[in-house]
């Protein structure tokens, strides 16, 4: 399983290219693939997934039932955008338009780790995220979800 650690900070090109930071390449599976599927977050940001992360995901949601119409419409949404990428010859990932609109991505970003992916957020709605939340709040919110993973 494929496990990220760390918050990395980057910078788009007016291309929309970011160079993958050293920190995180050095966190993706040895088998030299660095392909990888982009897509809108749950929020308002990214999520970047090796190709290792996106299969079984991808083979999860492709077992739904497609006569369910709620299922059908969170593939659409899920899927909505999602492209496939890989590094260039300089380390550097592309993130399409739409999808640097959708996040509201301008110059400087934020990559965080989330487990077996890795989100993409504009450097200052990241940090107002975290502004916006006080250490007790994080602490009940730590309690409830970990004691949900406990029973």
């Amino acid at each position: 399983m494929i496990g990220f650690l760390g918050e990395y900070e980057a910078t788009l090109d007016p291309k929309g290219r970011f160079l993958l930071p050293v920190g995180l390449k050095k966190q993706l599976p040895e088998d030299g693939n660095a392909q990888f599927v982009i897509n809108r977050g749950l929020e308002k940001c990214l999520t970047l997934y090796p190709m290792k992360s996106w299969e079984p995901i991808f083979n999860e949601i492709s077992k739904l039932n497609d006569f369910d119409p709620k299922v059908r419409e969170f593939r659409r949404r899920f899927f909505n955008g999602a492209i496939m990428t890989e590094l260039d010859s300089a380390g550097r990932l592309l993130v399409p338009p739409n999808l640097k609109e959708h996040a509201s991505l301008e110059k400087d970003i934020v990559l965080v780790s989330a487990v077996n992916k890795i989100e993409i957020w504009d450097k200052v709605k990241y940090q107002q995220l975290f502004e916006s939340f006080s250490p007790e709040s994080f602490s009940n919110l730590a309690n409830d979800v970990m004691n949900r993973a406990s029973s």
